[in-house]
């Protein structure tokens, strides 16, 4: 099979498309003919060196993938060889064949196209993982958004919507921003032009967001607390902004708030019924046409650091999908 390698850490660039061996499932995994992964944040990072774990060189990156499935361990029962599915792996996506783990792996709604399937679980299942589980969100709560256009972000600003609350969607520029509207934000911030912490507080009437989603990381995080609600949940789900703040912890005393860790691979690995049951209401959603992936790109295989790198360059907004059959 063909699959994009990392054989030493750094740029795109570095990526090489290989003929490899295909992979055989174990008594609990799914071999997957992968027709689309979704390109997501953490992948640039990962090649890099630079995520909270680093695979051991050489590697396939890839996590979010939708296929068919060729090939099943004696343990799966929950699925058949020919039935198309997405799911959600640690690496290995950037190829033409991948295994799954059984418990993350799904059956694919037949009228879900390959590269929406491959665009959903890692953006809507961090997302409603973080809302639900981490803050637990209420109807009428007011919810602020970091880096509101990218993948996890727009999934964040669909969810928090559906989930009763008033959005407010932060992004770099008014472009990325309009998405956002079209996605449901009722309010936006500019934080390339705006002041952050007083736009938060004039949106609020003076009371601070009840949650903040952040997605970024970096310079407009303390910003962002600062202007968190009394009793206010922050969301730590990332940083793309490449830095890891370092928060005066001061803060949470005077706001009385939680700073709250979101890392959703594990949540999905450690507690795989939760995970079951938020995929099953995603699902729902979906099929109700609740929920709507934003496709920015679909670029083959053999381009997928272009992909990257587009990526890094922080031109998308929603997800970029790779085809790779």
């Amino acid at each position: 099979m063909k699959a994009i390698v990392c054989k030493q850490y750094g740029l795109p660039s570095n990526l090489k498309v290989e003929d490899i061996e295909s992979p055989k499932p174990k008594e609990n995994e799914v071999l997957v003919t992968v027709k689309a992964c979704g390109v997501n944040f953490p992948d640039t990072l990962i090649i890099q060196g630079l995520y909270q774990f680093k695979p051991e060189l050489p590697f396939i990156p890839g996590s979010d993938v939708a296929g068919v499935v060729k090939a099943i361990g004696s343990e799966v029962k929950h699925l058949k060889v020919g039935e198309e599915v997405f799911g959600f792996v640690m690496q290995g996506g950037y190829a033409e064949e991948v295994v799954v783990p059984a418990n993350v792996c799904f059956k694919k709604p037949p009228k879900m196209e390959f590269p929406i399937a491959a665009s959903f679980m890692i953006a809507y299942g961090t997302s409603y993982h973080a809302l639900k589980d981490r803050a637990k969100l209420k109807e009428g709560e007011t919810l602020l958004v970091l880096g509101a256009s990218g993948g996890v972000g727009l999934a964040a600003v669909e969810l928090g919507k559906l989930m009763g609350a008033k959005v407010i969607a932060a992004a770099s520029s008014d472009k990325k921003l309009e998405l956002c509207k079209e996605y449901g934000a009722d309010e936006v911030i500019n934080y390339t032009e705006e002041d952050l912490r007083s736009r938060i507080k004039e949106l609020t009437n003076g009371r601070g967001a009840d949650v903040v989603y952040d997605p970024v990381g970096g310079d407009y995080s303390e910003f962002a607390l600062r202007g968190i609600a009394w009793e206010g949940r922050y969301l730590v789900i990332g940083f793309a902004a490449g830095s890891i703040p370092k928060i005066p912890l001061n803060l949470t005393l005077l706001k009385g708030c939680s700073i709250v860790g979101v890392f959703w691979g594990n949540f999905a690995m450690k507690t795989p019924k939760k995970n079951m049951e938020n995929t099953m209401e995603l699902m729902k959603w979906l099929g109700e046409g609740k929920l709507k992936p934003h496709i920015h790109k679909i670029y083959p295989l053999e381009e997928a650091p272009n992909a990257l790198e587009e990526m890094m360059d922080r031109k998308v907004r929603g997800k970029v999908v790779i085809q790779c059959s």
